[in-house]
């Protein structure tokens, strides 16, 4: 990563709200809930399949993001010092996806998860009963993604504590409004003991709370990818899936954060200062360098798969790569790995906002094709097109939402946090 050094005084800087954007995201939000509503009454198998797929990686973003934040504190990371609020805003979506995500526990039954009905005469599936039954898997879910997005929350909630001190200490020496922000800086700042004090405790627990946040990341999303993708074809298994899963939220979260760096830098002065080219060029690298790991994992199941020579763990593969699935798989590779490979590779590009921006929306377009893979040839049914403008439609619901909670942050908390932590000793100095 390139050296950043951290300005003595960061300003206090609010995402502005204009009338169009709010009505843009309202319309998309309202079409893409008629989108689905319309679907569900004509063909109800699409509507819930688009939904959650729409679902996965909407949510896949938004934890990607939050975790960003999460690994880069742990490693102690300086370089996104800039665009760390960028990172925390994504959790603004959890909550809107926790509720979005009850109407597919209550709802989907024997219409999305097939071995529902294969339990009753597959000793392969009978042996997977103890994992594999509606009960249980509604208890993981809702306990697993519960506890994930309020750790996510809970973690941006700290980070976030000392910043409006500070902030409503600048808001009192200037003539600025607070922007109606101050019913959240009254709720998350009871008991408050003090600005160092609020900072040294928060830098505690945010470090204290990492690794363990890392971890239940990593086993939820799991169970996720499992449950809702990879059982959908109950032979079939691959111990890789997971963790393929949730590294390519991952990657989502640093896609995801270049693109809105990008268009925020092009909206105020203050973040075109702070979040320069070598933010960017940090960025760029990590997009570029997950581009190769994402295909290494998946090359990792691959190769292992299909020179095994076993039908039934090929099956998954070549379901994919036939027709009528063969050009969307393709378009996956094409844009999770040829495309960012190719354009990413030299410094320039990395550097350039707009080149940087394209780069990452084309593998934020990629992933969405590549979440839609997990699940719709696994529940195709012969006649059944490919593809439907459906999913997309309904997936404008997704986005408004997303794109709604990440402004709502942004412009209800400071931009770019206001407070840093402090800079650790070295080992070895430590030691001398």
């Amino acid at each position: 990563m390139a050296r950043h050094l951290v300005p003595e005084t960061i300003p206090l800087w609010h995402l502005g709200r204009g009338r169009v954007g709010s009505t843009l995201l309202r319309l998309m939000v309202v079409v893409g809930a008629v989108s689905f509503f319309v679907t569900l009454g004509s063909d109800p198998q699409l509507a819930w399949k688009s939904y959650v797929v729409n679902w996965n990686y909407f949510a896949s973003i938004a934890l990607g993001g939050v975790m960003v934040g999460v690994v880069t504190w742990i490693v102690k990371a300086k370089w996104n010092w800039s665009v760390r609020r960028i990172h925390h805003s994504f959790a603004a979506y959890l909550p809107i996806a926790f509720v979005l995500f009850i109407p597919m526990l209550v709802s989907l039954r024997e219409d999305y998860f097939p071995w529902i009905a294969m339990m009753a005469d597959d000793p392969i599936v009978q042996k997977k009963a103890a994992y594999l039954n509606i009960p249980f898997l509604v208890s993981r879910n809702l306990a697993g993604v519960l506890a994930l997005f309020a750790m996510a929350c809970g973690f941006v909630y700290l980070a976030l504590r000392p910043d409006l001190g500070r902030a409503a200490a600048a808001l009192a020496s200037s003539d600025r409004g607070d922007g109606g922000s101050s019913w959240w800086r009254e709720r998350f700042t009871r008991g408050w003991v003090g600005q160092e004090q609020e900072e040294v405790q928060s830098y505690r627990r945010m470090t204290r709370m990492a690794p363990l946040l890392v971890m239940v990341y990593a086993l939820v999303m799991t169970v996720i990818a499992f449950d809702w993708a990879m059982s959908l074809e109950p032979h079939w298994f691959s111990t890789l899936f997971g963790g393929w899963f949730f590294m390519g939220a991952l990657w989502g979260g640093f896609a995801a954060t270049a693109v809105i760096a990008v268009f925020l830098r092009q909206l105020s002065p203050v973040m075109k200062e702070h979040v320069g080219k070598s933010q960017l060029w940090d960025l760029g690298k990590l997009t570029f360098a997950f581009a190769v790991f994402w295909t290494y994992l998946f090359w990792s199941q691959y190769i292992v798969i299909w020179y095994g020579k076993l039908p039934w763990e090929q099956a998954w593969v070549i379901t994919r790569v036939g027709e009528p699935w063969g050009g969307l798989s393709a378009a996956v590779i094409l844009m999770c790995f040829v495309v960012p490979f190719a354009g990413l590779l030299g410094a320039r590009p990395k550097r350039t906002p707009r080149i940087l921006q394209t780069f990452a929306v084309v593998v934020l377009t990629g992933l969405w094709i590549w979440h839609y893979m997990l699940i719709f040839p696994s529940l195709h049914h012969a006649g059944d097109p490919a593809f439907s403008a459906a999913t997309p439609l309904i997936g404008l619901m997704f986005l408004g939402l997303f794109l709604i909670a990440v402004r709502w942050f942004l412009a209800t908390f400071p931009g770019i946090q206001l407070w840093q932590p402090p800079v650790d000793p070295e080992p070895l100095e430590a030691e001398g």
